[in-house]
Formats: C-alpha cells, sequence, structure tokens
C-alpha cells in the first residue's frame, strides 16, 4: 500500500523547469571558497532566472539585473531577464507570480519589469535587508538600496506575501528558508517528470559548494549554509535533482529547450548528463 504522501504527489501536475541564462563574468576559483583554493584558476560564473510552469501556473524564480547594474558591477549581460522570459513565450508584463530567493542585487533586479507579480519572499529577507546588518558593508554590498525601497513600497501596496520557513505556493511547488548567504535565503522545491527538483539558487552557488561542503565567500552564516547542504538534499529527490545557483556546469549538464536555445535555456525537469 503506498504512503498517502506519494499519492498526493502522483496527483501533482508535473512542471517544466528552466533555466534561462542572462549573464556571465570572468571569476577564479579563490573568489567563491571561502579560504580560497589550493588549485586557484579560472572559474566563471553565469547568471540565472528559472521558470517552473504547467498548465495551470507560471511562475518566475528571480529577477536579475540591469544593463545599468551590470555596468555598475563589471558583469557582462547578455540579454535582459525579460528578454531571456520571451524566448519561452513568456511576457514578464503579464506574469502573476515572482519567487524572490534573496534580494541581493543579482536576483531582485528589474523587479519592476513585472508591474502585475505578487512577489514571494521569506520574512527574514525583508527584516535582513532593513535592519542593523546593512550598516555593515560585509553584507550590504550585495544589495541596491533602491532596489530594497522599492520592494518596501510593493509591501504597501500588498504585493508581497512573506513566509517563515516553508511556504506552499501551489500544488507541488514549496518555499523553504536555508539561511547563510544572507538570513532570509530560500530554496523552491518543485514536482516534476523526474521527481521533486530543487533549486538551489545562492544557498549554493556551484556544485561543488553542495557536493564537498565548502562555503561561498559573501556569506551571513556560515553555520546555517553548511547544514542547509543537507536540507536541499532531503528535499530533492537525489543530489542530482539539486541545481545550484551560479555555475556554468548546468547549461552543459541539461538539454536545452530547443537546439535554438542552447546555451541561453536548458530544461531543468529533464535528465542530466554526467560525464
Amino acid at each position: 500500500m503506498k504512503h498517502s504522501a506519494e499519492q498526493l504527489e502522483e496527483n501533482f501536475l508535473p512542471y517544466e523547469v528552466f533555466a534561462v541564462k542572462y549573464a556571465t563574468r570572468d571569476a577564479s576559483r579563490r573568489n567563491h571558497f571561502i579560504g580560497g583554493d589550493e588549485h586557484d584558476g579560472p572559474m566563471p560564473m553565469d547568471y540565472y532566472v528559472w521558470v517552473v510552469r504547467n498548465a495551470q501556473h507560471t511562475y518566475v524564480v528571480d529577477t536579475g539585473f540591469s544593463a545599468e547594474m551590470a555596468k555598475k558591477r563589471g558583469r557582462t549581460l547578455l540579454r535582459t531577464p525579460a528578454e531571456g522570459l520571451k524566448l519561452l513565450g513568456i511576457d514578464a508584463a503579464t506574469v502573476d507570480n515572482v519567487i524572490i530567493t534573496h534580494l541581493h542585487y543579482d536576483h531582485v533586479g528589474t523587479f519592476e519589469s513585472f508591474p502585475l507579480a505578487q512577489f514571494h519572499l521569506q520574512d527574514d529577507e525583508m527584516s535582513y535587508a532593513t535592519g542593523r546588518h546593512m550598516c555593515q558593508k560585509q553584507f550590504s554590498h550585495s544589495y541596491e538600496v533602491d532596489e530594497i525601497v522599492g520592494m518596501v513600497r510593493l509591501v504597501y501596496k500588498n504585493r508581497v506575501s512573506f513566509y517563515s520557513g516553508k511556504g506552499d505556493l501551489a500544488p507541488g511547488l514549496t518555499v523553504h528558508r536555508i539561511g547563510g548567504h544572507t538570513h532570509g535565503m530560500q530554496c523552491v522545491r518543485v514536482w516534476t517528470q523526474r521527481g521533486w527538483v530543487v533549486l538551489a539558487s545562492d544557498t549554493s552557488h556551484y556544485y561543488e559548494h553542495f557536493e564537498k561542503r565548502r562555503a561561498f565567500t559573501t556569506m551571513f552564516n556560515v553555520g546555517e549554509a553548511l547544514q542547509g547542504y543537507a536540507k536541499l538534499e532531503a528535499l530533492a529527490q537525489s543530489n542530482h535533482h539539486i541545481i545550484p545557483g551560479h555555475d556554468p556546469l548546468v547549461m552543459q549538464r541539461y538539454p536545452a529547450a530547443s537546439p535554438a536555445m542552447t546555451g541561453i535555456v536548458a530544461r531543468l525537469d529533464m535528465e542530466p548528463q554526467y560525464g
């Protein structure tokens, strides 16, 4: 006899899940690990937004950054997040729901391109981004004050939904506070045709972070980050179902949404290829 939770999962309408690459930058291994790396060498960073959709729901996960921000921070913008979404037939101006994994500039920038959206965020992230820790450059440097003020304005328009820990957004779609990188950092768990996929976002920037239990350099709570890897693994169908937030390997391991989107949009609900 099947467990009731398994029966419920079978009743979920599976989601398609996409990673949309919108920017990149050159970097070195020493930039990405606390304590540096004895085998220092090139380790580029890619920037993504994600799409979770089925016949009933479409959710965008994070909203990237703008051309102005790319220039300010020395990043290479390949396309705006909205332009990337258009490749999947999604008009940012009509999107109803956006999950914000955390409020760093590369995850909440261009939020104004989603004028109809309800934004989904952890309580702890808003408290962190507007509280005492922002007096410290170590924590504030990845935030943009105008973007945070913009999100606060949306709170007053009742366009931000808050969660404390786990949040149920739709059947087969949940968010989970992990912490670590920021105080309110959350991941996204999605039911797909291959089981439970976890969009880790910056709970694990690269595969190496959760696979080798190492921490990224921009960090609020190292302990929570390291403990969070076990949470990711518990939420995912397997470790091959965890999608890191900035790893170029994502585009190599997953099939393109179409031949024309090779290297731009990857299908994460399909099986990866591990060589």
